[in-house]
């Protein structure tokens, strides 16, 4: 199994993804340049040049026509994927921690953080014709959030709510039409990294600084599963065609000169979904996971890491042929 390394940034990896066809892997990091890769051989197809500071999250449609990118420079910008221009951006008062088109790409979500005088928002902006004229727009929503900040985000089904992961380790539940909070659980017990759901939407995978990752249901919240490591996870995904979890993380990125490679655990690690039981580990990244993201077809993952590498795997026809033993 040789990854494809694509180095394209200078700076640590905040997050990848993958467009619906997986033809395309869309990274963003601490620099302020998203790329776009073809995820089939690793070579770049571009950039997306105008942030004036760090990535911190990027979404892209259904499409693959717009791509969407919130920064640390107060503004969350939207992008024409075919030919790397800007469209629009809409400025915020804090830095925008992380944004999502949602299942229509007729709206957006976004959050920012908590900073300085501002308090953590949610923001709810329409996208359909959106131009150069949506920094002057006002959000359909605004949703002030009091308590700890948002630190992930997905759209709930049928566009009706969304689903915000805290720094607290609480999952809650908006719904859109009243602007209000409808359900929460507190089942981490440290900030939630990443949420991710699976192919249709069922269920989601949070990953958290308090070493598990926990599958919820995405109607009721409540948590199905929980998978263990000894070491703060950065970010979970779920395989489309296999009961596959993997979960990748590592020690905080401030020790990590402190210690070996190998006492870091930068693995990736892979999961049986149902019965929680690790069955495989991939090496490689030279420092914390930060991201990772199953491919549309379930025969490949990309993962993102603080050393500003990302890595395509590709599984070998071993791990298809695995079968579980109960």
């Amino acid at each position: 199994m040789k990854p494809l390394m694509l180095q394209g940034h200078e700076r640590a990896i905040t997050q990848i993804k993958y467009n619906r066809e997986g033809d395309l892997l869309f990274s963003s990091a601490k620099d302020n340049a998203p790329n776009v890769w073809f995820s089939l051989n690793g070579e770049r197809l571009g950039s997306f040049m105008g942030h004036q500071g760090v990535v911190w999250c990027l979404d892209v449609n259904w499409e693959t026509t717009r791509l969407l990118t919130g920064a640390g420079d107060n503004s969350m910008r939207l992008w024409d994927v075919s030919n790397g221009k800007e469209i629009g951006k809409f400025n915020t008062t804090s830095s925008v921690r992380t944004c999502a088109f949602s299942y229509s790409a007729n709206t957006a979500v976004m959050s920012t953080d908590k900073q300085m005088k501002s308090i953590c928002e949610i923001y709810i902006i329409d996208v359909r014709n959106a131009d150069a004229s949506l920094e002057s727009q006002d959000p359909i929503m605004r949703i002030p959030v009091d308590g700890p900040k948002v630190t992930s985000m997905l759209w709930g089904p049928l566009d009706e709510t969304v689903i915000s992961g805290h720094e607290n380790g609480k999952i809650t539940m908006w719904d859109l039409k009243m602007g209000k909070e409808v359900n929460s659980v507190h089942e981490h017990s440290s900030s939630i990294n990443d949420l991710q759901f699976n192919k249709d939407g069922t269920y989601f995978v949070s990953a958290s600084k308090d070493c598990t990752a926990k599958l919820f249901d995405t109607e009721t919240l409540e948590c199905l599963k929980t998978y263990k490591t000894e070491r703060p996870v950065n970010s979970a995904s779920l395989s489309p065609i296999m009961d596959h979890v993997v979960v990748g993380g590592g020690q905080e990125a401030m020790d990590v000169t402190t210690t070996s490679t190998r006492v870091g655990k930068f693995d990736a690690r892979f999961f049986h979904l149902v019965f929680e039981e690790e069955f495989g580990r991939v090496k490689g990244h030279f420092g914390p996971i930060n991201s990772l993201s199953f491919h549309p077809d379930g025969k490949s993952y990309a993962s993102g890491g603080e050393d500003g590498f990302t890595r395509v795997h590709t599984f070998d026809p071993s791990y298809f042929e695995y079968q579980f033993d109960y």
